[in-house]
């Protein structure tokens, strides 16, 4: 089982949205797709998942070119919709009796992700009521209601507090688990970086990396090191002509040209008899990778 995007393009009125692209999932797992906005990213999930006609190229789901009725898919977009004079309960059904479940069986599964995103005592509420991450977590429940195998979420976190970050992190966590297919886009690194083991960036419809994350990283030299002593090392630092990125209480993150330099610092420390808590050479970020791709 697996889907396969080959040489895929879209183009409106003239504009290139996406432009010979290839992706394959073929695994279990999270795939992050990631670009600016306007880089062909929701083009490219509407194409996957049927919803718009490609121009050219190849996606198929489990070698069946995909359409709307071979893919059972769940799609959490970015543009937000729930019904704010609607009871969420009877949204929810509305929702799960279009993608085929019957009555008893969609309340089942409504009862048990109420209670898994904690959002029972809201069911019988208008949506209009309930917060904005409330909201968000509902819409993920349309998504996931069906028991899809393959989901695409568009900005997952968007709205969630930090509580609600991590309830919904350990479902997409339990979703791999049970075998699902998971496309993750965001614009939070760190969350890509925490899920997903391949990527693709798009830039102006065009793919500007992918592959594996951390084969990708390997590639860069270390890029920063974070030292944490218990005593002053400015004057150390500033003797190496280091460039601090960040300081919190004798924690730095120092940028480095190279590996060598950072152990320069270290043995300067240690030679002055300062304890040091935490040393570590750092390879760049999902984020500095990002901005390099596509920061101009």
């Amino acid at each position: 089982m697996s889907l396969i995007l080959k040489n895929v393009s879209k183009t409106f009125v003239g504009k290139q949205a996406v432009d010979n692209i290839s992706l394959s999932l073929e695994k279990p797992g999270v795939f992050g797709l990631l670009g600016t906005n306007g880089a062909g990213k929701t083009t490219t999930i509407r194409m996957l998942l049927g919803i718009i006609k490609k121009d050219s190229g190849e996606i198929t789901w489990k070698g069946k070119a995909v359409d709307r009725k071979s893919v059972n898919f769940g799609y959490l977009p970015e543009e937000r919709g729930v019904y704010p004079k609607t009871k969420i309960f009877d949204q929810l059904m509305y929702f799960a009796e279009l993608k085929g479940m019957k009555k008893q069986e969609a309340t089942e599964s409504i009862n048990r992700w109420a209670k898994e995103l904690k959002v029972e005592e809201y069911l019988q509420m208008p949506a209009e009521k309930l917060s904005k991450g409330n909201q968000q977590k509902i819409q993920f429940m349309t998504a996931v209601i069906h028991n899809p195998e393959l989901v695409v979420l568009d900005e997952p976190f968007s709205g969630l507090d930090p509580v609600n970050t991590e309830i919904l992190k350990n479902i997409i966590i339990n979703l791999v688990k049970e075998g699902k297919y998971v496309i993750m886009s965001a614009h939070q690194m760190a969350t890509i970086e925490e899920f997903c083991s391949d990527i693709l960036i798009l830039n102006r419809g065009k793919t500007v990396l992918q592959g594996n994350l951390k084969q990708i990283k390997e590639t860069y030299p270390a890029n920063r090191m974070e030292i944490y002593a218990q005593g002053d090392i400015k004057k150390y630092i500033d003797e190496l002509k280091l460039e601090v990125e960040n300081v919190v209480d004798n924690d730095y993150v120092i940028k480095i040209t190279d590996e060598e330099i950072a152990h320069k610092l270290l043995n300067k420390v240690v030679e002055e008899g300062i304890k040091v808590e935490k040393f570590e050479i750092k390879k760049p970020t999902l984020n500095d990778i990002f901005i390099e791709k596509v920061g101009e």
